[in-house]
């Protein structure tokens, strides 16, 4: 079962929300944030409609005075102490979610539907929700680090947010994800995710969507079912499975090392994960991060985040979506990168430097051989 969870919130001096996420053992949270921040002072930037790609440019100039790496005495999530005051007024916690200080998208009471072909020049106020997760207290570490429990109260979280959010007007889609390494322009090393809330759909869903209907409009098959289904009669790129879940390089993947999770049941969001698929995950989980920290022998530069159902989902996309985890890393090689360069991001057209089949042998190799 999944750890019983205490969820506290409390208002940071600003009056940015935040939510701690606690087993019942943990003491009672009611720090006080002392540093006297200015109530409202959070900006808010605007939307730009790139007409040639029919998607949505935020623009947020004020992300550029937020901090850069600092080092663990200037963390701004590890716990307030003596002589530091940081985002979270506890000197200990468990899972923490809080309103990004410096975010993409921010509430707005006046947001303004992104529907239609908007005119040339349009920009609108950026209406969303940007949420920092801290998954533990401790500066050093990662996912990888955490016990099934510790990471049982992160899926919580991510739980009770995707749930919160989905709820609130102009929400189109609420995405959950990760940046670990500075290799891929993390700006923070404290083991910490995020939580976007868009006022639209994200290409990459809007993409997805729409080949899932097309799919099914020409097989009258669910798209990501028949991937599944694919992948698991090969064989040949499954990294492991369990009762619950299966891990995979998909057949066609992009980055040297990509890796989707999905439910063995049709799930469409986190919400409706059982118990026992929590369990299976949080147990799991960790484990696959420290097998791809084994590969090079150092923690591996990544991106991960949660596909799921949109926000307002109408009746066809409810058809079209399954959740599943997707993973991938920049690093090519032990001392190689792998950048976006011309092809990739003028034309969007992507070219692999390692089969799907290498890098899935080498992941399962890892998995298998780490505890």
């Amino acid at each position: 079962m999944p750890v019983a969870v205490r969820r506290s919130v409390i208002a940071l001096s600003d009056d940015r929300e935040l939510i701690y996420f606690d087993d019942l053992e943990a003491p009672k949270r009611n720090g006080i944030d002392a540093r006297g921040l200015e109530p409202g002072s959070t900006e808010q930037g605007s939307m730009r409609f790139d007409a040639l790609a029919g998607e949505w440019v935020a623009v947020a100039g004020h992300r550029q005075t937020r901090i850069f790496l600092p080092s663990a005495s200037d963390c701004p999530i590890c716990p307030t102490r003596d002589g530091w005051l940081s985002e979270i007024p506890e000197p200990n916690f468990n899972v923490v979610v809080f309103e990004n200080r410096f975010p993409s998208f921010l509430t707005g009471s006046d947001w303004v539907a992104t529907d239609g072909f908007p005119d040339l020049g349009t920009q609108i106020p950026a209406h969303g929700r940007c949420e920092v997760v801290a998954f533990t207290d401790n500066h050093v570490g990662s996912l990888a680090t955490l016990n099934t429990n510790q990471m049982s109260l992160v899926m919580s979280a991510w739980i009770d947010r995707t749930r919160e959010l989905c709820e609130r007007d102009g929400i189109r889609y609420v995405f959950v994800f990760e940046n670990r390494g500075a290799e891929i322009g993390v700006t923070l090393h404290h083991p910490h995710g995020q939580i976007y809330a868009y006022p639209y759909l994200p290409a990459t869903m809007s993409t997805q969507l729409r080949q899932s209907a097309q799919y099914f409009d020409t097989h009258g098959q669910q798209l990501l079912e028949a991937m599944l289904a694919f992948e698991l009669t090969s064989g040949d790129r499954i990294v492991y499975q369990d009762e619950h879940w299966v891990a995979f390089v998909p057949f066609a993947a992009r980055w040297p090392y990509e890796i989707q999770i999905h439910p063995k049941v049709a799930r469409t969001s986190l919400m409706e994960l059982t118990d026992a698929e929590q369990d299976a995950f949080c147990a799991s989980y960790p484990r696959l991060i420290r097998a791809l920290d084994s590969i090079f022998g150092v923690p591996l530069p990544y991106m991960s985040g949660w596909h799921q159902l949109p926000a307002q989902a109408t009746q066809e996309e409810r058809r079209d979506s399954r959740l599943f985890l997707k993973l991938i890393s920049n690093r090519r090689a032990a001392d190689k990168l792998k950048f976006l360069a011309g092809s990739e991001s003028l034309m969007g057209s992507f070219i692999n430097d390692v089969a799907a089949e290498q890098s899935a042998r080498r992941i399962r190799e890892a998995f298998e051989a780490t505890a």
